[in-house]
């Protein structure tokens, strides 16, 4: 069960490689292409530039080769649904449609450079559009997965103060159930094949549009993209993310992290509301002209289905190389996936913040369990409380080092929370809050969180948000959420619930399954406690704060 646990909680990363490795013979960095003219920056020999837009700067560069005929014929966009429905785009088309797309945005929605726009739809093709629309018209996308609730929602809308918000048929109504309360929000969009009350569908107000559109200004530091991250007190945080941390941060990495080139195609499965859905999904991939392959299946690939359906279901592809990010594999785990696949596993350790600050790089040894070496462009250390480096082989918090020059790809700030924005600064480092070793070699060694987060299936959990939704519940005194360990999961959330003195408990089985449900509809469906304890009392410090560490030690075994 443990292998099926690591198999299956792993958010995967998978980059699918033709045969052929050139293209009308150039060698793999080829002089004309995007990534390369970007070489002296990277050299140091130029500065990074004041202004930046991915669109302009990156896609319709690609679009130009293209036209050229200096790019293999590769789609820059291929998606399919697993029901014989297929979308392909080349990038001038991508560049056409997403052009009626900010038109459309700025137009008749009224949105200025600068508005924010939560944006909440799986994936489908329209997700994409709205990306590469925002960049053009310097609007904040502010993404989130398909799993929220409507109280999920109005946060978000409160929160970030978003002017617009584009959704499907299925989040819909819980939109509609919020939206009056939320003051900033001037228009509804709706990706449907009908139409629904108080919404623009989506897809006639961009047909509508002219396709002429000229892509704004942004400086490099000016805000592209919002994640709403779990913390472990309180509401979820706003990481906001700059046009240089996500859109020209690759163009510094290296090529070998993805080993991508114009003839490739990406597949990554992330969740369109995670941050490794823009790096695996829009960014890092189309800084190298490659395709970005989408399939919408709502389910979560993982390495224990690819393993059973292996090699019968993939032989149209050739999997070439896999890095994940999550909990370090099972030596196991890597062994069984060579000997099935012939191809080895790359791990990659990253946060909302930071993106991808270590890596097993292609041609780099493997150390099973570990996720690799820094990043380039990153000075990533282990430290301890007093921001000391660690020798290596001690137990430590990741840093990433941020005085005097701030890394390109961290976060700019926690938007609207600069007490939350100092506590990530610890003397010249940014602190990641997770624990970790580092060996002679410079490779990593995961050992797990610092904090109260629940890492659950690969979903963040914050234990505030479900602790909240538990004492709204009339049996609920008091309640403390931590992490438990789980065969399959690897941990899920576990709730040591105090009843109230008014409340006449029963059938505790019965209740439990009453709290879940409660828990399933105020908040996310996935934050739902898999497990309830019912206890007298809960562990607290002299100034009554619940004692989580002492709970969750228990839980572990650490006791």
């Amino acid at each position: 069960m443990k292998l099926l646990f690591k198999l299956q909680t792993l958010k995967s990363l998978w980059t699918l490689k033709p045969p052929n490795r050139t293209f009308h013979g150039h060698s793999r960095l080829l002089a004309s292409d995007v990534y390369s003219q970007y070489e002296p920056v990277r050299r140091g020999e130029q500065q990074i530039p004041k202004y930046f837009n991915f669109a302009s700067d990156v896609l319709d560069k690609w679009s130009e080769i293209e036209k050229a005929g200096k790019r293999p014929t590769n789609p820059a966009f291929w998606w399919i649904n697993g029901k014989g429905e297929e979308v392909k785009w080349s990038f001038e088309e991508l560049g056409f449609l997403s052009r009626k797309v900010a038109n459309a945005l700025t137009k008749v929605c009224g949105l200025q450079k600068g508005d924010r726009i939560v944006v909440i739809l799986p994936r489908i093709p329209e997700w994409w559009l709205v990306n590469v629309a925002c960049m053009r018209a310097g609007i904040v996308l502010i993404p989130g997965i398909s799993q929220l609730s409507a109280k999920d929602i109005l946060y978000r809308l409160q929160a970030s103060k978003a002017a617009c918000i584009i959704t499907d048929d299925t989040l819909a109504p819980a939109v509609d159930s919020v939206a009056s309360e939320c003051q900033f929000l001037k228009s509804k969009l709706i990706v449907s094949k009908g139409s629904r009350e108080g919404w623009l569908n989506f897809t006639d107000l961009y047909n509508n549009q002219s396709a002429d559109h000229s892509c704004v200004k942004t400086r490099i530091q000016d805000s592209m993209t919002i994640f709403f991250t779990s913390g472990t007190t309180g509401s979820p945080k706003m990481t906001e993310h700059s046009q240089g941390s996500l859109g020209f941060r690759p163009l510094l990495s290296e090529r070998y992290w993805l080993d991508l080139t114009p003839s490739d195609v990406m597949w990554n499965t992330s969740d369109t509301g995670w941050i490794m859905a823009s790096l695996g999904s829009v960014f890092d991939p189309w800084v190298f002209g490659s395709c970005i392959f989408i399939h919408s299946s709502p389910v979560l690939f993982v390495y224990s289905c690819m393993l059973l359906v292996w090699p019968n279901r993939f032989k149209y592809c050739l999997l070439f190389f896999n890095s994940l990010g999550g909990e370090p594999l099972n030596p196991e785990v890597m062994a069984q996936w060579k000997s099935k696949t012939g191809v080895d596993i790359h791990e990659v350790y990253g946060q909302t913040e930071t993106g991808v600050i270590c890596s097993v790089f292609k041609g780099m040894k493997i150390k099973p369990g570990s996720m690799g070496k820094a990043a380039p462009f990153y000075d990533v250390q282990i430290i301890d409380k007093n921001a000391n480096i660690l020798p290596p082989g001690q137990q430590g918090e990741i840093a990433v080092r941020s005085k005097p020059i701030r890394p390109l790809g961290l976060f700019s700030e926690y938007v609207d929370n600069p007490k939350k924005t100092a506590e990530t600064e610890r003397g010249d480092f940014y602190v990641t809050g997770d624990k970790a070793t580092m060996d002679e070699d410079g490779y990593f060694q995961f050992i797990g969180r610092d904090d109260d987060i629940i890492i659950s299936s690969g979903y963040r959990i914050g234990p505030f948000e479900v602790e909240s939704a538990l004492i709204e519940h009339p049996a609920v005194a008091e309640a403390a959420v931590v992490s438990s360990p789980d065969a399959l999961r690897g941990e899920v959330v576990k709730a040591f619930v105090v009843l109230s003195p008014t409340f006449s408990a029963g059938d505790l089985e019965s209740l439990t399954h009453e709290l879940q449900e409660h828990v399933k509809k105020t908040t996310a469906p996935y934050k739902y406690p898999r497990k309830v304890e019912f206890v007298q009392e809960l562990p607290k410090t002299v100034t009554g704060k619940i004692k989580r560490n002492e709970l969750r030690n228990k839980e572990w075994g650490r006791m």
